[in-house]
């Protein structure tokens, strides 16, 4: 098991590797591409265009991804057995599947979306080219979720991270140059082609990189051939194709994510239908700005604890093994699987005060250097100050997310959902049973209450956050439940292993005072240059005064905590 936590940690290094090489290149190109496209196209491609593409993708994957991960089988020196044949053949077919539910749901969006879309929007130059590319896209980015599910199933994170950044320098590259072209011939009629033969360009890439990395992968399922005493007459004709059990887990979570899809991407689905197209390129170049460290640091450290869950624990509760010492291997992981998600939700609520604290006081000047001239008249300042408070709640919900995708059963998914079985919706269901609808409700009533009391597009974020604490809040109760009853204890940790120590949390209010009475004497927010020395100076303070705050962190905390869930090698 400490094998497995060395290839997660070496993993989640890639992967932000990856993330941090990629963004940061396309975060130069992307500060050309925003001053080549107007707001109005801008939020056309970003808000309506990338909710369109998400919806085919998550709905068409998502579920799948999460199910094989539990089950797909490990990669042996040994040969494997004829099981362990036929569930890697069950796995590379179940593979297929978001290929051939691509193509229907595709077809069903494009034809939702073309009876909803503005006219605003429809009259932009090449709008039904650039939509119909955008659907080609996508379907070839599907192409590749054979191979890509293989290959994070057999713990082979590098093919992803060479295609993936390939895949998306490539996008940011024909969609820069296809933009400077149109400029240079002064008509600018063809934003929405060029950022849409970008998005077409990294689905290429993705799938040609896959296919060279990954060639022995199909795209169709095949019927496997089973002995009779493997099939059961009711799941003969399924179990031919695909194992039942994960087939049917795969089908409730995909219905689960049609939910998450939402409370995922509703801000994009709220401000495409209350703001002008205008607000909408403000609203996507903050979010987009305000993202870059969930890109970079969370979303890796997601995808990774949901690799290492469902490796550690996707057999906790079966049969104890004994280890050499004579210990539970099931309890040792638990233990370990616990120490894991102490020390994630510690560094994370460490993080997110470092983050509002010095973001808040910062992000004033930094608005200024980051967002063309054209944007600053949109609601993008706002929003990018709500994305400071919203951060925080996206760290800690993105590990327990994880922890919970990874280890609850189909039955606690059906509670979650209100689903009763595979396609049924249950008639009494208990009040755990309606989190979804809370979840739901609770983002549309906050959305329409900010909005109300005057916070823009700006309302949207906070809303999200609002979301988030309730999907946090029912993650954690599930975590703390999954550890009581599987480790026979009140429970794996408290708030207060959680919590930074009062000496972190000192220096933090120190670095605030000190920095804010500092921008006080200087009058820095009333200098029009920002490269002046007061405002580097005013700068260097706040570098100084975060590194207190790390050190501070490190020497009461930090090396206790690395120490606590470092691998144990023999």
């Amino acid at each position: 098991m400490d094998s497995i936590l060395q290839h997660s940690l070496s993993s989640v290094r890639d992967l932000i590797g990856l993330q941090l090489v990629s963004r940061l290149f396309t975060f130069v190109l992307n500060q050309g591409l925003v001053r080549l496209a107007s707001p109005r196209a801008y939020g056309t491609v970003a808000v309506q265009f990338e909710l369109f593409t998400s919806t085919i993708l998550f709905l068409s994957r998502e579920g799948i991804r999460n199910a094989l991960l539990r089950v797909w089988p490990q990669k042996r020196m040994h040969p494997q057995s004829k099981k362990d044949k036929i569930q890697a053949a069950q796995c590379a077919n179940l593979a297929t599947l978001p290929v051939l539910l691509g193509i229907p749901i595709t077809f069903l969006a494009a034809a939702t979306y073309m009876c909803t879309v503005s006219e605003d929007a429809r009259q932009q130059p090449h709008f039904n080219l650039a939509l119909f590319i955008y659907a080609a896209a996508a379907v070839v980015e599907l192409c590749s979720e054979p191979m890509h599910n293989r290959a994070m199933g057999e713990g082979c994170t590098s093919t992803r991270v060479r295609a993936e950044g390939l895949g998306i320098s490539s996008k940011t590259v024909v969609t820069y140059l296809a933009l400077l072209y149109d400029t240079r011939l002064g008509e600018q009629k063809s934003t929405l082609l060029a950022f849409a033969l970008g998005q077409l360009t990294y689905g290429v890439v993705v799938f040609v990189m896959y296919t060279v990395k990954v060639p022995d992968s199909r795209l169709w399922p095949t019927r496997l051939h089973l002995d009779p005493s493997e099939q059961t007459s009711r799941r003969q004709w399924l179990a031919e194709f695909f194992d039942p059990t994960t087939f049917y887990l795969s089908v409730t979570m995909t219905l689960q994510s049609i939910v998450k899809h939402f409370l995922t991407e509703g801000d994009k689905l709220l401000v495409s239908y209350w703001s002008p197209l205008k607000d909408q390129g403000g609203y996507a170049i903050a979010v987009n700005y305000g993202s870059l460290i969930a890109r970079i640091v969370f979303q890796p450290i997601e995808e990774i604890c949901r690799v290492y869950f469902s490796r550690v624990l996707s057999h906790s509760t079966g049969p104890k093994r004994s280890s050499s010492d004579g210990k539970s291997m099931t309890d040792m992981t638990l233990k370990q699987a616990s120490d894991a998600i102490e020390a994630l939700l510690s560094i994370q609520i460490v993080f997110s005060i470092l983050v509002v604290t010095f973001g808040s006081l910062y992000l004033p000047m930094v608005v200024q250097v980051l967002l063309p001239s054209q944007y600053l008249a949109t609601s993008a300042s706002q929003v990018l100050s709500a994305w400071v408070w919203y951060i925080p709640f996206l760290a800690i919900n993105g590990g327990l997310e994880a922890f919970h995708s990874s280890t609850a059963t189909p039955e606690d998914l059906r509670k979650q959902s209100w689903y009763a079985g595979p396609f049924m919706i249950s008639s009494s269901v208990s009040w755990t049973c309606r989190w979804m609808l809370v979840y739901s409700s609770m983002y549309i009533i906050s959305a329409i209450l900010f909005y109300r009391l005057g916070f823009g597009d700006a309302s949207l974020v906070y809303a999200n956050v609002v979301n988030l604490s309730t999907r946090i809040v029912y993650t954690m109760l599930f975590t703390l439940h999954f550890f009581r009853k599987h480790m026979n204890c009140s429970a794996p940790f408290g708030l207060a292993d959680v919590l930074p120590d009062w000496r972190f949390l000192v220096a933090v209010a120190v670095s605030y005072v000190v920095i804010s009475v500092n921008e006080s004497k200087q009058h820095v927010m009333e200098l029009r240059a920002l490269v002046s020395v007061s405002v580097l100076l005013h700068f260097s303070l706040g570098v100084v005064m975060g590194l207190v705050c790390v050190a501070t962190w490190w020497t009461t905390a930090g090396r206790r905590m690395v120490i606590q869930v470092k691998p144990k090698v023999d």
